[in-house]
């Protein structure tokens, strides 16, 4: 039982510091919109906001992780891996298209 806390516990610090730098990333784009052409800008604030929700979502799934009991949390490790997976590669394509 400890073990598998001690295993939990980990996994959720690790998650919660890939979702502080996807935050602080998320606010680097917003910065870097806002000297955007209006049109650019609108384009870019919907990516953005989009990956905003995306880390929203990803911190929903760690708080039910976190809050879950040993027997379920593995079950639950799997949809903060996808959408870690998913906001890690999101934040990627846009980045990419903000250095051109």
């Amino acid at each position: 039982m400890r073990i598998i806390m001690s295993l939990k516990d980990a996994y959720k610090k690790k998650a919660e510091a890939e979702l502080e730098l996807a935050q602080a990333r998320v606010a680097e784009f917003k910065a870097k919109v806002k000297s955007f052409t209006a049109e650019t800008h609108l384009n870019y604030t919907e990516q953005v906001d989009h990956l905003e929700k995306a880390v929203t979502d990803a911190r929903h799934k760690l708080k039910e992780l976190g809050e879950a009991g040993e027997d379920v949390w593995e079950k639950l490790k799997d949809g903060v891996e996808n959408a870690l997976r998913a906001l890690s590669s999101s934040i990627r394509e846009i980045a990419d298209k903000l250095k051109n």
